[in-house]
């Protein structure tokens, strides 16, 4: 969701200023530190330009958030996301695509990184609540 929003940090304080005192804030956002961005590299879907305004690491959207005044309760994985980013990707390699086989493999291959690399996941769920 952030990813698409022209206005940050305006959207941001709307959102907290709609949460109750024990809200939390949930956001998803793909995850420029994941497997399958280093392996597709500028073809990787998620970069989606122009339409993905922002790219976000773990790092960077915590650092974010605490900016706002929020901290991150949890992180969760999207692992489905993994495989559908990977489809997408691979249709950005038209001269080398390698069918539904190279997807799965890329797929797989990144959901095993993350579970092996403190959760890089394709795409990333944050749970934040305000400090």
């Amino acid at each position: 969701m952030l990813e698409h929003v022209h206005e940050l940090a305006g959207t941001l304080k709307h959102l907290i200023s709609l949460l109750k005192p024990d809200g939390v804030l949930i956001i998803a956002v793909p995850n420029v530190e994941s497997f399958d961005a280093q392996h597709y590299r500028q073809d990787w879907a998620a970069y989606d330009v122009p339409r993905h305004l922002y790219h976000f690491s773990p790092k960077t959207m915590t650092q974010l958030l605490k900016k706002h005044k929020l901290m991150v309760r949890e992180t969760l994985p999207l692992p489905l996301d993994a495989y559908y980013v990977s489809m997408l990707s691979e249709k950005h390699r038209a001269e080398r695509n390698g069918g539904l086989l190279s997807v799965l493999k890329a797929g797989y291959k990144s959901n095993q990184y993350a579970a092996e690399h403190e959760g890089q996941y394709s795409s990333l769920i944050y749970v934040a609540a305000k400090r």
